[in-house]
């Protein structure tokens, strides 16, 4: 029996923390109790000030948002816009930019639906033709 304990002693031994482990949680909860403290401290503080300066602290909050949003989109844009003219620049002088292939079967596509269209037009053209002179022979 006392041999049972003994391994079982080992076993709880193995999984126990050393002085430095110790140490280390006991300063961090201390400093975390602290901090807590300083956060508590601050919000009493400041929470009348931020209540009185609010009428003009949260028009001046969202003007400050919008400018910089602004700011942001603006750049974005002007990124894509020069992308954009890069990439038309490029297939222009034959470099085959990524997706160029599938401009060019749009491209044949759109030509080959218009050239379609067009056949179809002329032959429903004669068509209302020939429906105009039976309806009016004279005309």
């Amino acid at each position: 029996m006392a041999e049972g304990y003994h391994r079982f002693m080992d076993k709880i031994l193995d999984y126990a923390p050393n002085s430095t482990q110790v140490l280390g949680a006991a300063a961090l909860v201390t400093t975390g109790a602290i901090l807590l403290f300083f956060t508590g401290l601050a919000t009493l503080v400041l929470a009348p000030v931020l209540i009185l300066l609010s009428p003009v602290l949260i028009p001046a909050g969202a003007l400050l948002f919008v400018t910089v949003a602004g700011i942001f989109s603006a750049g974005c844009f002007a990124l894509a816009a020069f992308l954009g003219v890069s990439w038309f620049y490029n297939y222009l002088n034959g470099r085959h930019p990524p997706g160029s292939d599938q401009v060019d079967y749009a491209r044949m596509r759109i030509a080959h639906t218009a050239s379609h269209v067009k056949d179809y037009a002329k032959g429903y053209g004669g068509y209302l033709q020939g429906k105009r002179q039976d309806a009016a022979p004279g005309a």
